[in-house]
């Protein structure tokens, strides 16, 4: 498999080489040559199949000649050592909880796949990788667990201050090591233009060996595919579900809509976005116009510019009603999100994060009257802890959630982190003097 800049400028490059360069030389998204087709029986036959065996099968053709067999096979056991339940929320409605990894939120997958890939494609060289991402919330929590003491590879992270949760703050401030977490005085967006004038300076690239952990990176994007066959391996319903995924990079929902290209039933997906409703916009006007990003409760979404949106659009050849055949898009206030908390606690006994239960707002806005019916029925993906998000929920729950032994230790350690401006040249003197 190879895979060519969306800018259709630079080279196409192994699997190996996009992994190492996160970016293009010419800005452009790495995107696969082709679309892998899923064997019908493999499909059909998939509640038969392991969690290992389905994570093989879905990459192998991704990762190509770049790892062999056995050693793809380790990976993805150590990837998904952890389950992915779908839950019965309510008649119709189940949730297909990704927060059972070591950090309690779905990037858990993508950056364990990745930190695998990049120790083994480091294995012979006596150079470090420096691998810098930006996040919104949840990305900087598993990329740092997952490349915590990694030979090698150094991590830098850049996340908005005052703009993630304590817990994903801890998370990605208090490991130390070869993890670095800077707090920029800025947002996502701002990170996120910092990460990407960083791979495009020439000075850096001549004195770092540059790769990005965020979901623009094809060994933290491709991964998440894995979601969508788990949550159809559990699907009991006649008719293939509607897939309701709250979005902020689109990185997620382009993984799952890439997985049905491939081959897995899906009858509808929903971008359920928060305020920041760029591609809600688009999908009712063709007009796709970047804004500032504005901030919510689900904060992990709060993203004014996605990224991963040129890859969806590539996987339909620009074609919007192809896309709009597919693919709904809605925007959820916050009001509407603390309300959605307090009424599903309430009526059905489970507990929302604020990004799940943007998900379920916008899977029930469209399943409407239907979402009751026999046939078939729909999932939301909860893509972090509750616990994660504690004002929040336990204000809309009126209960105090409990913490999970796994994250208990993080209250008791010291934060770690550099403050600075959302400039680049900041950001450029602060590596250059590293």
């Amino acid at each position: 498999m190879n895979y060519y800049s969306l800018n259709k400028i630079s080279p196409t490059v192994s699997f190996e080489e996009a992994t190492i360069k996160g970016q293009a030389p010419d800005k452009g998204l790495y995107f696969p040559s082709e679309i892998p087709k899923l064997n019908k029986s493999f499909v059909t036959n998939i509640k038969s199949y392991s969690k290992q065996q389905i994570g093989f099968e879905v990459m192998k053709p991704f990762v190509g000649e770049s790892i062999p067999g056995d050693v793809l096979q380790n990976i993805i056991n150590e990837t998904i050592n952890f389950d992915f339940p779908l839950v019965k929320v309510h008649e119709g409605v189940y949730a297909l909880e990704l927060f059972h990894g070591p950090t309690l939120a779905f990037k858990d997958v993508g950056a364990r796949f990745m930190s695998r890939c990049l120790s083994y494609f480091n294995r012979n060289k006596n150079k470090h990788t420096t691998v810098l991402v930006a996040t919104s919330g949840d990305t900087g929590g598993a990329v740092a667990n997952g490349f915590l003491g990694v030979d090698g590879i150094d991590v830098i992270i850049l996340y908005p201050s005052k703009k993630v949760s304590t817990v994903q703050e801890l998370q990605l401030t208090t490991l130390g090591k070869n993890i670095s977490a800077i707090e920029i005085n800025g947002s996502f967006d701002d990170c996120q233009r910092i990460v990407k004038e960083a791979f495009a300076d020439n000075d850096l690239n001549k004195r770092f060996t540059l790769t990005s952990a965020n979901s623009i990176n094809v060994a933290r994007w491709l991964p998440q595919q894995l979601y969508y066959f788990y949550a159809y391996q559990q699907w009991q319903y006649n008719e293939p579900p509607v897939i309701s995924v709250p979005s902020g990079n689109f990185g997620n929902i382009c993984a799952g809509i890439l997985a049905h290209v491939s081959g897995l039933p899906v009858k509808h997906f929903i971008a359920a976005c928060n305020a920041n409703d760029v591609v809600p916009q688009f999908l009712q006007s063709g007009n796709y116009q970047p804004k500032k990003t504005i901030a919510t409760i689900s904060n992990a979404m709060d993203v004014g510019n996605p990224s991963n949106f040129v890859r969806v659009l590539e996987l339909f050849d620009q074609q919007i009603n192809d896309l709009k055949n597919i693919l709904s898009s809605y925007s959820v206030s916050d009001a509407a999100t603390k309300a959605t908390v307090n009424e599903v606690f309430n009526q059905y006994n489970y507990t929302l994060d604020p990004h799940g239960a943007v998900g379920y707002y916008a899977l029930i806005d469209y399943l409407g009257d239907n979402v009751k019916n026999s046939s078939g029925g729909g999932i939301f993906l909860e893509t972090a802890h509750p616990v994660k998000f504690p004002e929040t929920v336990e204000a809309a729950t009126n209960t105090q959630i409990e913490i999970p032994e796994r994250i208990k230790h993080l209250f008791n350690q010291k934060k770690q982190g550099i403050q600075m401006n959302a400039l680049f040249d900041d950001f450029k003197e602060w590596m250059m003097n590293k």
